[in-house]
């Protein structure tokens, strides 16, 4: 598990959640889980949860990633500290955590990947991220046009 530098943001694996006390000694109040591949964690009910199934090389439905990006984003913007985990803790939780930042703060995915690529290690799947941009060009573009809101 890796925190983030600057924010309260960790990427992990589920050995990272095996360990609870760990979860909670680092101040972690939620947990987003992303493999579509690992059993749900057993976490403390305190600690609050969101598991988005996604795939490393299948095709993702559009909603869903928007969902998993969302929610990371809303709990960077109230400063809730999250840890976004995956299977190898090195590409859905990184692309996904970058998605949330990218959000959260206005950024472009790239720019938001690239910081978050800089904390440790990443082998992100060009399928996945294209994926991810896809899904993410279309959020913004409803937000352009004002059909949501931001």
């Amino acid at each position: 598990m890796r925190q983030i530098a600057g924010r309260t943001l960790w990427l992990g694996n589920p050995g990272d959640t095996r360990e609870p006390k760990t979860i909670l000694d680092a101040g972690i109040e939620a947990v987003v889980e992303l493999a579509d591949n690992e059993p749900l964690a057993m976490l403390p009910r305190e600690l609050v949860r969101c598991r988005f199934p996604l795939s490393d090389g299948g095709e993702n439905p559009t909603w869903l990633l928007r969902l998993a990006s969302e929610s990371v984003a809303a709990f960077l913007r109230a400063k809730v500290p999250v840890l976004v985990c995956c299977s190898g803790g090195m590409n859905r939780s990184v692309c996904i955590a970058a998605a949330g930042v990218a959000l959260a703060d206005r950024y472009l995915l790239r720019e938001a990947l690239l910081d978050i690529v800089q904390s440790g290690p990443a082998d992100v799947s060009p399928r996945f991220l294209a994926q991810l941009q896809n899904a993410l060009v279309d959020l913004q573009s409803e937000r352009q046009k004002g059909i949501i809101c931001s």
